[in-house]
């Protein structure tokens, strides 16, 4: 996460308005559902996903079927209203058939048949599910001169689907470029439209401008099911089943959220960092929002907790780097780190309340994964850990002696000062058997998914956050190197960071085709799921030292407030 990011000072943070150690207190002493609610939740989810499984099973494509529109508008709305979890089987099987039928030319050539809507909803269907299908079915709706065709501009529905299937563009794809403008140029008119256009719906305008906003490929996962939940309860003839299991889950899984959180809350409120470390940020709450927004998915507990526990403690790392430890007392850090000395000899009292605290956490995560069988987690743990705090010093040394490096040099101490390389590494330890050792060795060779959204993590932050730093003391952020190496002012390097920033996406599409096979789907998912993250917190704003604002609202929904059920 962008841990190395604004910090204001301690006075501030107390007397804000929200703070975690206000909402530890909160989910510690709060019971917000009682045991019966709960098993009448889990009933009746149980009782739903029969009916839901008999929607799902449709019969398999014959030499002259395919599987119907219907179908794959089913697939998306039960992924959509966060409920794909409980029909990850079902899913899969129905798109191995599409992808297999497209593959092997057994099914009629439905790409010239199908509508847009369709043709689109596919193509983001098997993307999502790692099938690299081509781009290249989307010429059809080209005219003769090679543009999209105008006449397309009436089909709504087609031309959202259009949109958010282009958002899964790879390098190189100029069709998903084109057909990304061309559906953003006609769809910000419809969100213009009045009520006198004969188009004009106040629903569909309002799904659209939120995507428009934050297309579902940017879009944390949590946060768009949502809205999804609302617009879709909105929508007329809607399946009353899919909605009843929609806010069953939501709220079955915001359960489990609040235990896990009286969990760590208890563990960080035990710690009293805000005694002994006074100057380290209090964001319990928010990384553990970060966790969820990454991995939401009850498989996950696991990954959660020790995510949480681990990047919190990297958090405080940060801020010693960052505000607090000369950096003499930076260096002595560092080197015993690298050594893991845990002895600890001739560091500051801070610094060993600190290391204490990493060596504990450790140690839980090396009793859990070693009784799994999988006692190698331990020494990856160490050795991010070794990296991270690399990166602090290197950046902490170009602060003292006043340097600014070149955004390459920035760039590439960035990927591990962003601290998602430590984040993955803490989720993979929470994955049992679909994180082998394999998994961690590939993570430490620096794949390029990792790099990209440590890179999109890493400029994304700096693009906020690099003017209110800057007046604190900080160093230089990418946005200062871009404009110091290139010679231009800050708004044509914003510009020329945020196209490398879009990029970074592309690339990200691109390399979850190109994994080997012992890198599993959640792995791949909760990469992704960082840089989904990243594009909520820190698209206009830094939400996350900021959290009080919009970020605030969001933890509130998903956290404590429940779905309201039908009598």
């Amino acid at each position: 996460m962008a841990i190395k990011s604004s910090n204001p000072s301690a006075n501030e943070r107390r007397t804000a308005e929200f703070h975690p150690t206000v909402w530890g207190d909160f989910f510690l002493a709060r019971v917000f559902s009682d045991r019966e609610t709960v098993n009448g939740w889990i009933a009746g989810i149980e009782a739903l996903k029969g009916e839901v499984k008999a929607m799902m099973s449709a019969p398999a494509p014959t030499t002259t079927e395919k599987l119907s529109e219907k179908q794959l508008h089913l697939i998306d709305v039960v992924e959509r209203l966060g409920i794909g979890y409980h029909f990850e089987a079902e899913i899969d099987e129905q798109l191995r058939q599409v992808y297999n039928g497209m593959m092997n030319r057994r099914l009629s050539p439905y790409d010239d048949e199908d509508q847009l809507f369709t043709t689109a909803l596919r193509f983001r269907l098997l993307r999502q599910h790692r099938y690299n299908v081509s781009s290249d079915i989307f010429n059809r709706f080209k005219n003769e001169e090679g543009r999209f065709d105008e006449k397309l501009e009436n089909d709504v529905q087609g031309m959202m689907s259009l949109y958010e299937a282009a958002y899964l563009q790879m390098p190189g794809e100029t069709i998903l470029e084109e057909a990304m403008e061309f559906a953003e140029g006609h769809l910000t008119k419809y969100t213009m439209a009045d009520g006198g256009d004969d188009r004009y719906d106040d629903l569909l305008s309002k799904r659209i401008a939120h995507m428009l906003k934050r297309p579902l490929r940017k879009g944390v996962e949590k946060h768009e099911q949502l809205f999804f939940i609302w617009a879709y309860e909105q929508e007329k003839g809607h399946n009353q089943t899919l909605l009843k299991l929609a806010k069953l889950s939501w709220n079955h899984l915001q359960h489990l959220y609040q235990q896990e959180l009286r969990s760590l809350t208890k563990w960080w409120i035990d710690l009293d960092f805000v005694t002994k470390l006074p100057f380290a940020r209090d964001r319990l709450i928010e990384i553990y929002f970060w966790a969820v927004g990454a991995m939401w998915e009850p498989k996950f507990t696991l990954s959660r907790y020790i995510v949480t526990k681990l990047t919190m403690l990297v958090s405080v790392i940060d801020d010693m780097y960052d505000v607090h430890g000369t950096i003499e007392e930076l260096e002595l850090f560092t080197s015993a780190i690298e050594r893991w000395d845990t002895s600890m000899k001739d560091l500051p009292d801070y610094m060993r309340t600190c290391y204490d605290a990493i060596i504990d956490v450790l140690d839980e995560v090396d009793a859990i994964t070693t009784k799994e069988g999988r006692p190698y987690c331990l020494e990856y743990a160490k050795e991010a850990h070794k990296n991270q705090v690399r990166a602090y010093l290197a950046e902490a040394r170009w602060f003292a002696q006043g340097k600014v490096p070149t955004v390459e040099e920035y760039r590439r101490v960035g990927v591990y000062s962003c601290a998602y390389p430590s984040l993955a590494c803490s989720a993979l330890c929470g994955m049992g058997e679909k994180a082998p050792k394999e998994a961690f060795d590939w993570l430490f060779s620096e794949p390029k998914i990792l790099v990209a959204i440590s890179d999109h993590c890493r400029i994304m932050d700096d693009i906020v956050s690099h003017e209110f730093e800057q007046k604190r003391g900080h160093v230089a952020s990418v946005v200062e190197c871009y404009m110091k190496q290139y010679d231009v002012p800050r708004d044509e390097a914003v510009v020329a960071l945020n196209k490398i920033v879009e990029h970074d996406w592309k690339e990200i599409n691109k390399e979850t085709f190109n994994q080997p096979g012992f890198v599993s789907n959640e792995v791949m998912s909760m990469l992704v799921g960082l840089a989904k993250v990243m594009e909520v917190l820190y698209k206009d704003f830094d939400s996350y030292t900021f959290s009080e604002t919009v970020t605030k609202d969001m933890m509130t929904a998903l956290l404590v407030t429940p779905m309201v059920l039908e009598a």
